[in-house]
């Protein structure tokens, strides 16, 4: 071998996993590595990565566009030592190649939404974020009834994308516009019409990922137990999540909405009651979500419930059903509204459909930001009314928290629990999500408002689903549990409860094509005990063959010139 190799690799190639890992020595490793890897210009990668240091104003615009609980937007949380925006998926390819050369965790944020704040923050010393807001490309195709959404766009652009194009097309997604595809849906997302359509997950039909390895994977070249996993087992466990394709679902022209408020006094606990025992086998067509919320009236602290529909169909048909299933709740003609589909979007969004526009739905920043905590939970036998009665007390005895009660039914009875990785279908009559939001920085109020939630999860345990109790990976809680290293165990624990018996599942698939544990967070999906790299010649082998061949390639170049 010419001798002067060896030299051009020591001179040449930096000693990236025994750089000081501070911001600056990371941001140099990274301008140093992205060229190597990717076809692009130093210049064009040199300007999608951000410093702490060196460009600290956009920086710091940077890392707070996108936080969406101001929990974790303090001078004590945990900050990325860089953060890198790509625009093309071999920018991807090559952060992903670089970061694991260097040895620092990846955070991947596509709207940043999650409760817990984990698509931004770690509890390791030495992370970046990979925001992928650029990655917003939406493509529909009424012909086809499909679209292809990238994963940094939000629910809102793809709605608006589908008005633009019919109106009488739609998708089965969240009724918050801000929140971001990608999370969204490998989380495995749900709305207004999951009793009639199901889950977002349901209705996709293929995806592009980049994988531990930067080799980017289709539904064809990634496998089907891969496109199994990514539809509701969290995209981030897995690889970066560049797009999904999913199918339209047919919408009437006319959908009807309405909100009607009830208090203890009026008969509140008894018409949730009622609520939980007919609506899960009601029309398809109708969602009702209620909301339980502790209330101050007439100066007197007392429970109400909010009642909150959508209904594809017009007004008439809708008051005939309640008439015939639920009169107790009294709907009259005059409590509803005709809206179209793109309109009850708004609806449930809170703006006013009479003056708002649908274009809002493209405003990235249309929300407001505030402190907040979630939990989850599945309801599987009816409460009686006692037992709401009591529930209703609880929350006005603890005074900030509150519940939003999201029905099932119809089409979520129908799909299988392993169809998929979310596996809480027949048998649920309904999810509730813990709530509470606040305003100020106060340490002594969040402490007070965080331990409402844990206080009423504690009250609720004889009302829910046991062995194991279930919980919803988009409604993400640390307080069911933490990985603090690749463990099966510490995974086990909340893996059982967001996944139940499809976690054994998500494991083996993790192994495969991740195999060391690169794509990591706080409650990513483990490998299996003991198996920390693949056998020869599977997935993981064959993929580090090929990607060690590209890292030696520039190498090869430079040996060439010099000879």
């Amino acid at each position: 071998m010419n001798p002067i190799l060896p030299l051009l690799l020591t001179l040449l190639l930096p000693p990236f996993s025994t750089l000081a890992q501070t911001p600056d020595s990371i941001y140099q490793s990274f301008l140093q590595c992205l060229p190597l890897n990717s076809p692009e210009s130093v210049d064009e990668l040199s300007a999608v990565v951000y410093s702490s240091t060196l460009n600290s104003t956009l920086y710091t615009t940077l890392l707070q566009d996108y936080i969406k609980n101001q929990r974790f937007n303090s001078s004590s949380t945990p900050k990325p030592l860089v953060i890198i925006t790509p625009a093309t998926e071999s920018q991807v390819q090559a952060t992903v190649i670089c970061a694991k050369k260097i040895g620092v965790q990846i955070k991947i944020r596509s709207g940043g939404h999650d409760y817990e704040g984990i698509s931004y923050i770690s509890s390791e010393p030495n992370f970046i974020i990979l925001d992928m807001f650029n990655f917003r490309n939406i493509d529909v195709s009424i012909e086809n009834e499909t679209a292809v959404v990238g994963a940094g766009a939000q629910l809102g652009e793809l709605y608006y994308r589908i008005y633009e194009r019919s109106k009488v097309h739609g998708f089965p997604a969240g009724v918050c516009p801000t929140v971001g595809v990608g999370g969204h849906l490998s989380g495995g997302g749900y709305g207004t019409m999951l009793r009639k359509y199901g889950l977002s997950v349901d209705h996709v039909i293929d995806f592009r990922i980049v994988d531990s390895n930067g080799r980017v994977l289709d539904r064809k070249s990634g496998g089907e137990d891969l496109y199994w996993a990514i539809r509701g087992g969290g995209g981030g466990s897995f690889g970066v999540i560049l797009s999904y394709t999913v199918t339209l679902v047919p919408v009437p022209a006319v959908n009807t909405v309405f909100r009607i408020m009830k208090t203890q006094a009026e008969n509140a606990a008894a018409l949730v009651s009622k609520w939980q025992e007919v609506m899960p086998n009601i029309d398809d067509d109708l969602f009702i979500r209620i909301l339980l919320q502790p209330v101050t009236v007439n100066k007197k602290k007392t429970g109400r419930a909010t009642f909150i529909a959508h209904y594809l169909g017009d007004k008439n048909k809708l008051v005939e059903l309640m008439d015939k299933n639920f009169p107790e709740l009294g709907l009259k003609r005059e409590n509803c509204i005709e809206v179209s589909w793109i309109q009850s979007i708004l609806y449930w969004a809170n703006f006013d459909v009479n003056t708002t526009k649908p274009e809002i739905l493209l405003d990235r920043h249309s929300d407001s930001v505030n402190f907040g905590k979630r939990k989850s939970d599945y309801v599987q036998t009816p409460i009686s009314t006692s037992g709401m009665t009591s529930i209703f007390n609880k929350l006005v005895e603890l005074g900030k928290l509150g519940f939003v009660f999201n029905l099932y039914g119809g089409r979520m009875y129908e799909i299988a629990a392993d169809a998929t990785p979310f596996p809480h279908r027949a048998g649920n009559l309904f999810k509730i999500q813990y709530s509470v939001n606040w305003n100020d920085a106060d340490p002594v109020l969040e402490a007070n408002y965080l331990n409402q939630s844990r206080v009423m999860y504690e009250f609720m345990t004889p009302f829910v689903s046991k062995n194991p109790r279930g919980a919803f990976l988009n409604y993400r809680d640390l307080d069911i549990g933490v990985m603090s290293k690749n463990s099966y165990s510490e995974g086990e624990v909340y893996g059982e409860k967001y996944f139940m018996g499809n976690f054994e599942r998500l494991v083996k698939i993790k192994t495969a094509v991740d195999p060391d544990n690169f794509f990591r967070n706080e409650q990513s999906i483990p490998t299996s005990p003991g198996k920390s790299s693949a056998p020869s010649g599977s997935y993981g082998g064959d993929a580090r063959k090929t990607t060690n061949i590209q890292l030696l390639l520039p190498w090869l170049y430079l040996y060439k010139i010099f000879l």
